[in-house]
């Protein structure tokens, strides 16, 4: 491999981090404006509430606000492994994780040398398959969890509120819910009444809980619970407040889910569009398509041109891809 093409591969990396940091970023901030809005009881319609009128309601919400933005304080910090194991809901050990990933290290060289690479793509696939991809697994396990709890959440709320309103204590309401409900929301309730067992707080626990399932609404719940024990407020109202929100929330992703729909199939197409395209050139002119293989200059178009696609598609998800 020559000097040129290391450093064209160099430069290909370095564009491909910087997006990946700067879009991270943009997450980031979309993330943060979307809970404060929640928080504040903002919206875009006619229904935007006046932050300055000091109601008993606004006054409970300002005290949710800061309370949450001092946990998000506490979660912008690296997340290590054995949260990410957590967070997954796997049942092993920080050990058991760097031997996986040491064996999906191997694996990632072998393919790469099975395809006759060396050099600088074999450091890289082994960086790839000892810090990237076992990463991405436990953070893909991970989201698919958090969706699932969301799923059932609403409904854990307002049994929760059900019976706080027939004068169940919470702890005892929490179990109640533990019991009733499987999945993660289940396990997180039932980790939240353990650890109240043992003498710890009942926010404190469920705040704890919010380091295993880090979602805007796990935070809620566990701020709403930890005014509640020092203001006494009503817990109940509350909760309605944050069932009804993840509920919208759902509304609003569907329709935005069914109106993006149209954009989506587009860039599924043009995704699509050169691949079809390249294996049909194999099937009726092998060795017209076969140069980007065997030439050199050939293999660095062709790694130019699958950079840059991925990229495009990037770029695609991030336009349609819409928050809520």
């Amino acid at each position: 491999m020559s000097i040129a093409q290391i450093v064209l591969i160099g430069l290909i990396v370095v564009i491909i981090m910087v997006s990946v940091a700067l879009f991270m970023m943009n997450q980031e901030a979309e993330k943060k404006k979307r809970i404060r809005n929640v928080i504040q009881g903002q919206s875009s319609g006619p229904m935007k509430l006046e932050i300055d009128s000091k109601d008993d309601q606004n006054k409970r919400r300002d005290e949710i606000a800061r309370k949450l933005k001092e946990t998000k304080d506490d979660h912008k910090k690296k997340t290590p492994i054995s949260m990410l194991i957590a967070q997954a809901g796997l049942k092993i050990s920080v050990k058991q994780y760097w031997i996986f990933s040491v064996l999906s290290m191997f694996l990632f060289v072998g393919l790469a040398k099975m395809f006759g690479h060396g050099g600088v793509v074999l450091l890289c696939a082994s960086v790839i398959g000892l810090l990237g991809f076992p990463r991405f697994v436990l953070k893909f396990l991970a989201g698919k969890r958090q969706k699932k709890f969301l799923l059932e959440f609403p409904d854990a709320l307002e049994a929760t509120v059900r019976l706080l309103k027939a004068g169940m204590p919470v702890s005892e309401a929490i179990l109640m819910i533990s019991r009733e409900f499987s999945g993660p929301v289940g396990e997180e309730m039932s980790r939240v009444y353990d650890q109240q067992k043992i003498g710890v707080p009942m926010h404190e626990a469920a705040q704890e809980a919010t380091k295993r399932m880090p979602l805007p609404e796990m935070q809620m719940f566990a701020t709403g619970l930890a005014i509640q024990a020092q203001t006494g407020s009503s817990l109940s109202e509350v909760l309605t407040n944050l069932a009804n929100v993840i509920r919208s929330r759902f509304r609003l992703k569907r329709k935005i889910k069914a109106l993006s729909s149209e954009a989506i199939a587009s860039a599924s197409i043009i995704g699509a569009l050169p691949n079809l395209v390249a294996l049909g050139l194999y099937f009726v002119n092998r060795e017209y398509i076969m140069v980007l293989f065997t030439d050199p200059f050939g293999k660095i178009l062709l790694a130019g041109a699958v950079i840059w696609m991925c990229i495009g598609i990037l770029v695609m998800k991030i336009m349609i891809n819409f928050k809520v």
